[in-house]
């Protein structure tokens, strides 16, 4: 059975365990224990070994830890706040603007491109129109050359026509009146042996004019 003991060196209180049968539990000084006492210890007083101190906690953290890791982080977050933030927020500024104004500069271009397209379109219409015009205007100028020279054309050939109608005429009248001769003459003669008188030239003239003027009817 253990038994407490208090005793009492130079004021402090000590508190001991003896077994029944009086062997009281080895005394260590305080610079032997792995982690110093809780409480202070005298100098020069030796304590139990279950007296020592119980040593850090394997889940809490010690204040020097704690101070520590909150200097890091306050430190780390001035150096974000005035530093290394502004730096990023001024890249993702710039960043941001640029894309921006890439963005824009190629609705300009985009724009621009359209707007050269459309007054393209424009001139190509244009050019059209006045080419249609050009070809309208040459074709009736031909239209107009070709007929002008279809009538001119057909003029001198009316005018051939009736130059060689004329002549033909002429020859004819010539000839004709050549064969009217003859005829005239062969009839006078015939005339003249079949009676023995010589008829009237002229009656015998008319006479076959009549006859063949029938006959070209």
């Amino acid at each position: 059975m253990l038994t407490a003991v208090v005793i009492q060196p130079s004021g402090a209180v000590r508190v001991s365990f003896v077994s029944a049968g009086g062997g009281e539990e080895k005394l260590i000084d305080p610079s032997e224990c792995l982690f110093e006492p809780e409480n202070p210890v005298p100098a020069g007083t030796k304590i139990e070994q279950s007296e020592c101190g119980p040593g850090p906690s394997p889940i809490l953290p010690e204040m020097k830890e704690l101070a520590w890791s909150g200097g890091a982080f306050l430190v780390f977050a001035i150096l974000m706040r005035y530093f290394l933030y502004p730096r990023l927020r001024k890249g993702m500024d710039a960043r941001y603007n640029s894309i921006r104004e890439g963005h824009e500069n190629a609705d300009a271009a985009r724009s621009g491109a359209r707007s050269e397209v459309a007054q393209y379109e424009a001139a190509v219409a244009a050019a059209k129109v006045d080419a249609a015009k050009v070809i309208d205007a040459a074709r009736a100028t031909l239209e107009t050359e070709r007929n002008a020279k279809i009538a001119e054309a057909n003029a001198r050939i009316n005018a051939k026509r009736e130059a060689a109608q004329r002549e033909a005429e002429a020859a004819k009248a010539a000839v004709r009146g050549q064969i009217e001769s003859a005829v005239a003459d062969v009839v006078t003669s015939a005339v003249e042996a079949a009676t023995g008188k010589r008829p009237d030239s002229a009656a015998v003239s008319r006479a076959v004019t009549d006859v063949m003027s029938a006959g070209a009817r």
